[in-house]
């Protein structure tokens, strides 16, 4: 028997079970969206590419849609000249449960019982819909809520494997309360529909419902201990939500944003590692190791450069080296550890904790303790200068605004993942385009007589821009400026998404190009701390926490 899927809690999936249809939430990831982008706008939100992408490839074959928003609509329309289903069907329900209200979705769920009962052979089974409510579980142990937009469920199950406390999931699809109540004893349909209207538009709210009283018993639950924001790319319609949210609660929040591949969700493992770090601090300064001979390492495995710090047991730096990645970030790890261990005249088992960060992370098996770059970047910074609150960090294909609290915790964090524009790899390429190295790079930018504009922060694109004004004669150090000022905007802009403050320090090789440094530092108004361990902070702050789990 063929399943009848469904996108929306407000879906009436009692009365489908009724008619004896078996209903599923078709909330799955896929790959990509090969198919929904040959049929499909291409600015059309993630989520429905999943659903044209679930039905092209001929998963789906009956599906129940409510009419939410413009993207719905558009896949109805889309799914409807196709010719794809066996049956498809729209429910327009209402943005609030007053009366009226009320009265239109009783004709909706009249008009799908009909149609339903139509195309299934069957009539309506009033003894199967009352069996269909099943009353909700209530959340009563610390969890972790997932709001906003509905996540897949490859992205729900990458959150629930991450945080420290178990996570619910209360985005507009899956809070559904329908059922808290049975149904009363009646034998009349419409008396049935009337109650059953009551109960679906009677649920916690979505965003798009216009009284939004009930989403804020969510986030003021006693056992919340932090909350998960998620929204789909093109879709902006939880922004205002959010705004709500962030200024009413007094828990972490982490907002995150997703396209509805699977290949994104990979992307967001970082912020989500270390949100989980952030409200799990004690068990990261942990453990149940014993002094041995009283050295540390950490191990900072980058997309561009591995850097390794051998502490001792004073916390003083022993050895510092920074080589290339390479093909491999575990042989890059390795190499790099024998290099600092023969620099400080150590052996391996000298070591008596290793902590290992950064973007090879996972791939080091060799470590005590794998903590994301943020937290490492955080400890480090604070462990070089106290005063600093705010972390600048451009990698090789991230870049990352880290604010701290006076202990050096990560108080809120911001991250620029999705491409290489304002990163290190970004001005690399540049760098090539106009045949110089780095280090020239650093010095052009330092003196220009025409403000040149870079228009484009898309790498691609910004090459072409180069290419374009090198043609035009225009002198290097003035396009550097152009350069400098592109990646420094897109910084700073990031900087006060995070809400930065005094002191503010950068991290990382691109700190040493004293053209950014300087028009990062006019663009937010400020000096920016830079330690002559910069390069080696995150390697710094994993080599803490090595020392942080021996118990002395």
């Amino acid at each position: 028997m063929s399943k009848t899927y469904y996108v929306c809690k407000y879906t009436p999936i009692e009365l489908l079970q009724a008619f004896g249809g078996e209903c599923e939430n078709l909330n799955q990831m896929p790959e990509g969206f090969d198919l929904a982008d040959q049929i499909a706008h291409p600015n059309i939100c993630g989520f429905g590419k999943a659903v044209l992408e679930a039905v092209m490839t001929g998963k789906v074959k009956e599906l129940v849609l409510v009419n939410c928003c413009d993207t719905i609509r558009s896949v109805y329309d889309i799914l409807e000249d196709s010719g794809k289903l066996d049956f498809l069907y729209m429910i327009d329900m209402l943005h609030c449960d007053g009366e009226c209200s009320r009265e239109r979705t009783v004709l909706q769920l009249k008009g799908l019982a009909r149609a339903y009962g139509a195309y299934k052979g069957s009539e309506f089974d009033q003894k199967k819909f009352v069996e269909a409510f099943k009353e909700p579980e209530k959340q009563k142990e610390p969890y972790i809520s997932v709001l906003g937009a509905r996540m897949g469920n490859e992205l729900y199950e990458m959150v629930k494997e991450s945080m420290p406390y178990s996570v619910e999931n209360d985005t507009c699809v899956n809070n559904r309360s329908v059922g808290e109540v049975k149904p009363p004893k009646t034998d009349d349909f419409n008396e049935l529909m009337e109650w059953y209207a009551t109960e679906l538009l009677g649920q916690t709210p979505c965003m798009r419902m216009m009284d939004n009283s009930g989403r804020k018993r969510l986030y003021n639950d006693p056992n919340l201990k932090g909350i998960i924001y998620h929204t789909v790319k093109f879709c902006d319609f939880y922004s205002f939500e959010y705004a709500q949210v962030k200024q009413n609660i007094t828990v972490p929040l982490l907002k995150i944003e997703s396209d509805y591949t699977v290949q994104s969700s990979g992307q967001l493992l970082t912020r989500l590692e270390a949100f989980a770090e952030s409200m799990n601090m004690d068990n990261l300064e942990s453990g149940e190791k014993k002094m041995g001979k009283g050295y540390f390492a950490g191990i900072d495995s980058g997309s561009t450069s591995t850097d390794v710090v051998i502490l001792n047991k004073d916390g003083e730096i022993v050895t510092g080296i920074i080589l290339p990645t390479g093909a491999g970030a575990a042989m890059g790890a390795e190499r790099a550890l024998e290099e600092a261990l023969k620099q400080a005249k150590l052996q391996r088992e000298d070591i008596d904790a290793m902590v290992t960060t950064g973007y090879g992370r996972t791939a080091i098996t060799d470590g005590d303790k794998s903590i994301t770059e943020i937290t490492c970047h955080a400890r480090g910074a604070h462990f070089l200068n106290p005063e600093v609150r705010t972390v600048i960090d451009i990698g090789g294909q991230d870049s990352k605004v880290i604010r701290l609290d006076e202990n050096g915790a990560v108080a809120n964090f911001v991250m620029n993942d999705k491409c290489a524009a304002g990163t290190g790899r970004f001005l690399e390429m540049m760098a090539r385009t106009m045949e110089m190295d780095l280090d020239q790079m650093s010095e052009a930018g330092l003196t220009y007589k025409e403000d040149i504009t870079i228009s484009s922060m898309c790498t691609v694109f910004a090459e072409s821009e180069v290419v374009s004004l090198i043609a035009q004669n225009k002198e290097t150090d003035d396009i550097v400026h152009g350069l400098n000022k592109a990646v420094a905007s897109k910084t700073a802009a990031l900087a006060k998404r995070v809400g930065g403050e005094e002191r503010y320090m950068m991290t990382g090789g691109v700190s040493k190009n004293k053209g950014l440094v300087k028009t990062l530092e006019e663009k937010l108004g400020t000096t920016l701390v830079i330690s002559d361990k910069a390069q080696l902070c995150g390697a710094l702050g994993a080599a803490l926490f090595a020392m942080d789990m021996v118990q002395k």
